[in-house]
């Protein structure tokens, strides 16, 4: 029991750790700092190049992670590509101290780098969540997961401050840097070891990515697990999307300052630690169908209504409703997700579970950035992220399973179905 509680820390101690790149660099200081400073957004050109940045380093994981999911899994070396990886975006981050207005392109590759890094480790960072959590608390763990996660957010946003501040931005980077990669130390440590399977990396590469295949073609025979993807891509998008775009948003529509924008980011991160804890529990006693499709409603409305927003008070008002949804989303997503995978099979699954994810991240920002060129305004921009949650929802509906797990065997469809081959 202590193994798996030192298990279960560090794996959200890991979220704790990488929240401080989700938050000052992929949306709140860095987007804005790239898009005014480094590029200049006349006309939406900060926009485009941000929009492109981010959806070259998505499609880069997208394409690669079923193939790492299958090396993982036939290597054994699953930490230590989550360890390579995590060094990956620690570097790119790093580097960004280097930027200097006009470094347009080297801003680009920088960010594809620290990117391509930070998301291709969640591939095998989510894949031990099965295994180091019973079934029965896998909804909580996901959600705790999420919540330690809006805390580093808060904290290294804390940090961050004086930093802004005081103009400081090259040492914002080097923060987030070493906050990153201090934090994701007890993951190495205490996570489950890498497996001796015996085979190298070429020749896991090879049956991986034979692997990889097979997997996709089952998963396609799999009706509810492939109905699931199909709702995953299209909600997914409105989420990435978000992320990226709402402080570009809030800059350059409504006028926030560097500052207000963290106050503003703070608020949310305290909103979605709130949300996220309240609705640990539903996610196993109620289901993650039901949470999921009740966030998603949400994020409906608030995209909706993010239109209409004329001043700073209504758009801070509007986070705080937004944040009681951000993590919940998520997390549920991730909970259901998991009642369609076979035992051993995590790593695999999750890097298909990570190609629909990053897939979905590729339209949107490519999306938010021609509007806000082509209108030469970001609301028709923001306005068309509802359309994403929307017809997610209506699709999350339709796919059976999800229900509780706490005291019944209504796992998935998927689960029975196997149960009653084996």
């Amino acid at each position: 029991m202590q193994k798996r509680t030192k298990q279960i820390l560090s794996w959200c101690l890991f979220d704790f750790a990488n929240s401080s790149y989700s938050a000052v660099i992929a949306a709140v200081i860095f987007p804005v700092f790239y898009v005014s400073k480094i590029v200049g957004n006349e006309a939406g050109r900060g926009d485009l190049w941000w929009g492109r940045a981010i959806s070259v380093s998505m499609a880069v994981v997208a394409l690669t992670s079923p193939l790492l999911g299958g090396i993982a899994d036939f290597s054994g070396r699953r930490k230590r590509l989550l360890l390579i990886y995590t060094l990956l975006s620690v570097s790119g981050v790093a580097c960004f101290s280097l930027l200097s207005p006009g470094m347009a392109l080297t801003g680009f590759l920088l960010i594809v780098i620290a990117n391509v890094g930070m998301e291709g480790g969640l591939v095998f960072y989510n894949s031990f969540l099965p295994e180091i959590a019973p079934s029965g608390m896998q909804g909580r763990v996901s959600a705790w997961g999420f919540a330690v996660g809006y805390a580093g957010s808060i904290l290294s946003l804390l940090i961050a401050l004086p930093l802004v501040r005081s103009g400081h931005f090259d040492l914002t980077w080097l923060m987030v840097a070493a906050f990153f990669l201090f934090f994701s130390v007890p993951a190495f440590l205490y996570l489950p070891p890498d497996r001796k399977a015996g085979l190298g990396i070429l020749r896991s590469s090879a049956q991986g990515a034979a692997y990889s295949w097979q997997t996709v073609r089952e998963i396609w025979k799999e009706r509810e697990t492939r109905r699931f993807l199909a709702a995953f891509l299209i909600y997914e998008d409105g989420v990435n999307t978000v992320i990226v775009f709402s402080s570009v948003f809030a800059a350059t529509t409504l006028g926030f300052s560097s500052l207000e924008l963290i106050a503003l980011y703070l608020v949310v991160q305290v909103t979605a630690l709130a949300g996220a804890f309240v609705m640990a529990r539903p996610l196993d006693t109620a289901g993650p169908k039901k949470v999921l499709m009740l966030s998603l409603l949400l994020w409906t409305m608030v995209s909706v209504a993010a239109y209409f927003i004329e001043n700073k008070t209504s758009y801070f008002i509007l986070a705080s409703v937004a944040g009681t949804g951000l993590g919940t989303v998520q997390a549920a997503g991730r909970a259901f997700f998991t009642r369609f995978i076979p035992p051993g099979r995590e790593s695999e699954y999750f890097g298909l579970y990570a190609l629909v994810g990053k897939s979905s991240a590729i339209a949107g920002p490519l999306l938010f950035g021609y509007l806000s060129s082509t209108f030469h305004s970001q609301r028709p921009a923001i306005l068309s992220i509802s359309i994403f949650f929307g017809l997610g929802l209506l699709m999350i509906r339709g796919v059976n399973g999800g229900g509780p797990n706490v005291g019944t065997d209504r796992s998935s469809p998927v689960t029975d179905i196997r149960q009653e081959k084996a």
